[in-house]
């Protein structure tokens, strides 16, 4: 990802997760952070259809929605999932799964034992299928609860 994709971003997040908006300045504040854990999904030239970001994190306290992050954790003990979103004519094709394993390995080779997220919008079953799995965090309880009554804290172990 680039800071000339992130008007790109920003639209398929809106198409993605209208109920849940973050809007350019979080994007371009973790594309800031850690660009080696942001990807878009265009064709050269083409319109951003896809893009999933992830970085280093500690603990369970995933951080609220559309909110900015001053700094990475020095000793950061899992990738926290950001976002994973793709309009609708480009889901298929396996695309969702090797950006998934890109951000493990990125996530291997940092040292890190494990990836983290936030189902929401139903993914559980989706998530599950990318290898993670319910946790219950009763410190992110509270949190969870402003991404809906679907939000599940999820892990999986590298």
């Amino acid at each position: 990802m680039t800071p000339a994709d992130l008007d790109g971003v920003v639209e398929v997040a809106r198409v993605a997760f209208p109920d849940h908006f973050e809007d350019q300045t979080c994007f371009a504040n973790r594309l800031n952070l850690h660009p080696a854990g942001c990807f878009s999904l265009a064709e050269p030239d083409g319109p951003v259809m896809g893009y999933l970001v992830g970085y280093p994190w500690r603990g369970t306290a995933a951080p609220a929605l559309n909110t900015l992050i001053d700094g990475l954790p020095s000793h950061p003990d899992r990738l926290y999932l950001h976002d994973l979103a793709l309009k609708p004519e480009a889901r298929g094709g396996g695309r969702t799964r090797a950006a998934v394993e890109a951000l493990a390995d990125h996530a291997r080779a940092l040292g890190l034992p494990l990836m983290a997220l936030v189902a929401v919008n139903d993914a559980v079953r989706f998530w599950e299928g990318q290898g993670f799995a319910v946790v219950d965090a009763p410190d992110i309880r509270a949190k969870l609860a402003g991404y809906g009554p679907d939000a599940r804290y999820m892990e999986r172990s590298l």
